[in-house]
C-alpha cells in the first residue's frame, strides 16, 4: 500500500494539494462486528474544483465542464465504505478522486479522420456477395420439375 500522505498524482506533474481537501468522516453501514458501531469508517472526500489553483485553468474549466452533474456549488465529492478501516477507505476515496479529474481533465479525443476502402476491397465483397446469391439461388428447387 503506498504511503498516504504523499501527493495524489492526476497526470504528468500536476497532483492534488493535500490542503485543499476536505475529509469528512461518518459511520458506515456494512459488516464490520460490534466495533463498528464506534467507529467512522466511511470516508467523504471533498475537493473544491471551482476554486483551485492547483489545476492548469484549461483542465479545470474543461473538469468543471464534464463533471457539472457531479458538481455541488463547484465542489466535488467522492466517497467511500467498502473497507472496514478508515485507513483504507481514506486511501480509495483519494485514489477515486485523482481518477476521476484524471478522466475529467483529459484532452478530447482527436476526431476520426474517414478513409476509403480500396477499390479492390470493395469490388472483392461484391464479387463474394454475387457469389453467394447463385449458390443460394440454386437451392430453390424451382427447375426440378
Amino acid at each position: 500500500m503506498k504511503d498516504m500522505s504523499g501527493p495524489y498524482l492526476i497526470r504528468g506533474s500536476v497532483s492534488l494539494p493535500e490542503a485543499e481537501l476536505m475529509w469528512r468522516f461518518s459511520r458506515s453501514s456494512g459488516p464490520g462486528g460490534q466495533h463498528v458501531n464506534t467507529s467512522d469508517s466511511q470516508v467523504e472526500l471533498r475537493f473544491d474544483l471551482a476554486g483551485t489553483q492547483a489545476l492548469p485553468p484549461v483542465w479545470r474549466e474543461r473538469a468543471l465542464r464534464r463533471l457539472a452533474g457531479r458538481l455541488t456549488d463547484g465542489v466535488v465529492s467522492v466517497r467511500a465504505s467498502e473497507h472496514r478501516s478508515q485507513w483504507r477507505n481514506r486511501e480509495a476515496a483519494a485514489v477515486r478522486l485523482a481518477a476521476l479529474l484524471a478522466e475529467a481533465t483529459a484532452p478530447p479525443p482527436k476526431p476520426r479522420k474517414p478513409t476509403r476502402i480500396p477499390r479492390g476491397i470493395n469490388e472483392r465483397r461484391l464479387r463474394e456477395k454475387k457469389q453467394r446469391a447463385q449458390t443460394k439461388r440454386g437451392r430453390s428447387g424451382r427447375d426440378w420439375g
